[in-house]
């Protein structure tokens, strides 16, 4: 050992000592505050699942590479950290001397080989990432940047460290080859020996140049273990737990865990039963950061503030303060700034009471004590972690959990914070107030007569069963409460049932017996409400099929609200049930002949995929395939389609809450669907039929634009009658 190579290998071990203690001081701190939150034992069932869905999202990148450029670059860049980690290992041998390499693989042509094709991968996929981010940045001139909020100098950091890692592993490598001590031949190692050529022969180089590898690695390792809030870093290794622990391991397609069925709301770690629940000593949704569940603490700890989620945000895009990524990153914040307070036994009990003595508190940071006094929700003025307007401007609509490579959770802890805020606090815009009311007193949020739901049978050419009228159906037809009482989509409902008895499919509606599926209480954060409906549908579906099979215990409904509700989460009450919306029955029938189009619908035509129907609940082939088998010119698709379909702005109940703020949702998806050029906007739920209507009409567009849903596109092909003229729908405002 030469006396170069005994300072290298001082250096070097000084400063891996240094960051390795630093690292470990870090990941204690972020282990304890995970562990502050909430029980979640379901998180531990179906191990070999959860691994699987991790290997794949991880491994396959299936979320990244939805991306393509992105996701290609990053599955480079990953690989890259993961395998050349044996690169830096290999470093501390070369620090002792120039010709050290690895031990047992380290003169394996194969290892040779692999690494130099992962380090040219890495190489072009870190410069790819780098100017991605450069053209994304959110200084620059037009649009709204998904890097908006983001830590910059963080990412930057990241990205060159990554790039220079890269880059002296090719240089210690072409020092070697200069000084003729390299054991792979130039076949294996084509660039490592083009570095090579124009290097000196110095001795010493392979030894400098792994210290300078060594020093770089480990102040990124120093700098992440310095800033443990730093998710573009931590990622990294957190990733990989986030997603094993994921609610819904098993869900086919994987992306789609964390969408569909709200989580029901827990206390302790079990679901809340509201007939012995006590909010003194039940959890009622969450008040404080520390609240939330560790796997929600966790997910705070893993955004790698990539922004993904916020440029698919209907709120972000329209112009709302609403960014799922700065929802995140500010709870983040917070949990960690307050964690010295909680880690040393305070929080606020049930009740409000401060639960740590005087000195407990003695000693800890002022600026944690500050922090404590935060409210979870607030406005700017209150010093709130969350503006209420963040909290109220979610529709829902999962695009951020479609869109998070890291499996986050947005939408449960957005609902989460709005059910304290509704149970608790009665916090929530005026408006809805009203929806809430009728849900209680009249069992629909319109506050229509229970005894009207029936109405929209009328003037039909056939008799519509009930149940108990007609034992033999095979389909319930759940009507909901737009199907029954709204008039735009009581035509949609008419347009099934005249379908369903074309074509000869035993079918029967509850009627009376039918109240509102409970959706739009719950996405509002009101689960008491949500339950009082669901348990008493429950009961009455359950009366309804008697004792058949599930497979036997089919429903058929037009809305995706209700479609998602009966089929996700009625099982969390006791409601089993083969749930399909109408579009998948319809598809079916055509497929089967037993529906028969014979005059397409011309004019041009393109569909709005709603939210609880595609990316909720992954129905995106059924509709197209019944709007390709009537439509003469096919299918236009709008630029955001399927699990990229833009919001109509009307879930999470912002059906019934105005829209104040920004530009209205329903006309940013109007534009898109008016610049496709088609005649005919068709749609799959009421919702989206009375927003993208009222926004056709707010444009201009009624007179040469008509909005109806795939149900009627196909009834006027299966039955066309010529000598009507075409009917268009009569507008009745919107409250969102």
């Amino acid at each position: 050992m030469g006396s170069v190579q005994i300072v290298t290998t001082i250096l070097a071990a000084a400063i891996t000592a240094v960051a390795v203690w630093l690292a470990v001081r870090a990941v204690k701190r972020m282990v304890a505050v995970v562990r502050l939150g909430q029980p979640d034992p379901e998180r531990f069932t179906d191990k070999g699942a959860r691994t699987r869905a991790m290997l794949v999202e991880t491994l396959g990148h299936t979320r990244m590479l939805r991306w393509s450029v992105v996701g290609a670059a990053h599955w480079a860049v990953m690989v890259g950290f993961i395998v050349l980690s044996l690169l830096v290992l290999e470093a501390y041998f070369e620090v002792v001397t120039p010709t050290g390499g690895l031990p047992l693989v380290g003169h394996w042509v194969v290892y040779g080989l692999v690494t130099e094709i992962i380090g040219v991968l890495g190489l072009v996929g870190i410069l790819v990432l780098m100017v991605i981010r450069l053209r994304n940045r959110p200084t620059r001139p037009g649009g709204r940047s998904r890097f908006t909020g983001s830590t910059m100098w963080q990412g930057y950091f990241v990205e060159w460290v990554v790039l220079l890692v890269l880059v002296f592993g090719f240089l210690i490598r072409g020092f070697k080859v200069a000084n003729d001590h390299f054991e792979f031949p130039a076949w294996a190692t084509p660039v490592s020996h083009a570095v090579g050529a124009v290097l000196p022969a110095w001795e010493a180089g392979p030894s400098v140049a792994a210290l300078i590898k060594i020093v770089i690695s480990m102040t990124w390792v120093i700098v992440i273990s310095l800033n443990v809030t730093m998710g573009v870093a931590w990622h990294r290794f957190l990733a990989f737990p986030n997603i094993f622990f994921k609610r819904n391991p098993t869900a086919v397609p994987a992306t789609a865990s964390g969408l569909g069925a709200l989580r029901p709301m827990m206390s302790d770690g079990k679901p809340l039963d509201f007939e012995e629940a006590d909010p003194e000593k039940d959890q009622f949704g969450v008040s404080q950061v520390e609240q939330f569940t560790w796997k929600g603490l966790l997910d705070f700890s893993t955004c790698t503030e990539c922004g993904r989620c916020q440029s698919q945000c209907p709120a972000w895009n329209t112009g709302k303060p609403l960014s799922p990524k700065l929802l995140v990153l500010s709870l983040r914040d917070h949990a960690y700034a307050k964690a010295p307070y909680l880690l040393a036994g305070g929080g606020k009990d049930l009740t409000g009471e401060e639960k740590a003595t005087a000195a407990q508190l003695a000693h800890v940071d002022v600026l944690a004590l500050a922090e404590a006094e935060k409210p979870l929700i607030g406005t700017a003025e209150e010093n709130g972690v969350i503006d209420p307007d963040v909290l109220w401007s979610c529709t829902t609509c999962g695009a951020c959990v479609e869109q998070c490579p890291v499996d986050i959770e947005h939408v449960d802890h957005i609902v989460d914070m709005r059910r304290y805020q509704v149970l608790i606090e009665s916090s929530f815009p005026a408006e809805a107030g009203v929806m809430l009311r009728n849900l209680e007193n009249k069992g629909n949020p319109w506050g229509a007569p229970q005894n009207t739901r029936e109405d929209w049978t009328k003037g039909l050419d056939f008799e519509v069963p009930r149940v108990g009228e007609a034992d033999d159906f095979e389909y319930l037809f759940w009507v909901g409460c737009a199907g029954a009482f709204e008039d735009r989509a009581k035509k949609t409902t008419r347009a099934v049932a005249t379908l369903l008895h074309e074509a000869g499919v035993k079918f029967a509606i509850l009627g009376e017996g039918e109240t509102c599926s409970g959706d739009p209480a719950r996405r509002i954060g009101n689960e008491f409400v949500f339950q009082m409906l669901a348990q008493q549908n429950v009961e009455t579906l359950n009366e309804a099929f008697g004792d058949r099979e599930k497979t036997k215990r089919k429903i058929v409904a037009t809305c995706p609200h209700c479609f998602n509700t009966l089929g996700n989460e009625y099982g969390q009450l006791g409601g089993d049930f083969e749930v399909v919306h109408h579009t998948q029955l319809l598809a079916h029938l055509v497929e089967t002949g037993k529906l028969t189009p014979v005059q397409p619908v011309d004019g041009g035509l393109t569909y709005h995929d709603p939210c609880y129907l595609g990316r909720h609940n992954r129905v995106f082939a059924a509709p197209r395939e019944v709007l390709g088998a009537a439509a003469q010119d096919g299918l236009t698709e709008m630029p955001r389609n399927s699990e990229r379909s833009f919001c109509c702005g009307a879930g999470g109940a912002r059906m019934w809450m105005e829209e104040k703020i920004g530009k209205r949702i329903n006309v940013e998806r109007v534009e898109e669907a008016l610049s496709t050029g088609a005649e005919t906007i068709a749609v799959g739920c009421p919702f989206c039929y009375t927003m993208i209507g009222d926004g056709v009409t707010g444009k201009g567009a009624a007179e040469q634009v008509e909005v109806v849903d795939v149900a009627t596109v196909l009834l006027r092909s299966v039955k066309p009658d010529p000598g009507a003229p075409a009917e268009r729908d009569a507008v009745t405002p919107a409250a969102g």
